[in-house]
């Protein structure tokens, strides 16, 4: 297992790892457009309880999600230290709030490991597998499944 950017050999991918409360996601850096500071979003009326709201991201309207209580967790109380992973989910560009980003991960898909039956269905839809890394539990999440495709197109 290795850390930072390199060339990645056959069956190697990249992660973006990131810590929500006291819990460690991450995702396919492939997904992962940038990585911003927190903005204040302005909220949308009608909305999902995850939308924080939009904002203006170059002239473009960006959706926020907060990922935590999109993971059925408690909401975030955003910060200066919170940040926003500007990522793409289907051919929609979405924010994603989230506590800090801590890695880049190179792994393989020998370090994946499946999911816990003992999951909740949901987990299990969301999670593509847990990484064991250096006494950490990190679980690999699937944007696509977070965020299926008709979701966002109303986000």
């Amino acid at each position: 297992m290795s850390y930072g950017v390199k060339n990645l050999s056959h069956g190697d991918r990249e992660l973006i790892a990131f810590r929500i409360g006291d819990q460690e996601f991450c995702v396919n850096i492939m997904s992962v457009r940038e990585i911003r500071g927190w903005t204040p979003a302005t909220a949308m009326p009608h909305s999902p309880a995850y939308m924080k709201g939009v904002i203006n991201l170059r002239g473009a309207v960006l959706p926020i999600i907060d990922l935590s209580v999109r993971l059925g967790m408690k909401a975030a109380e955003p910060s200066q230290r919170h940040v926003i992973i500007v990522a793409q989910v289907h051919r929609k560009v979405v924010g994603l709030l989230v506590d800090a980003v801590s890695d880049i991960l190179t792994v393989t898909d020998d370090n994946i490991q499946p999911t816990p039956e003992v999951s909740s269905e949901a987990e299990r839809q969301f999670a593509r597998g847990i990484l064991a890394i250096e006494k950490r539990m990190i679980c690999l999440l699937e944007l696509d499944a977070i965020f299926p495709e008709t979701e966002s197109e109303a986000a």
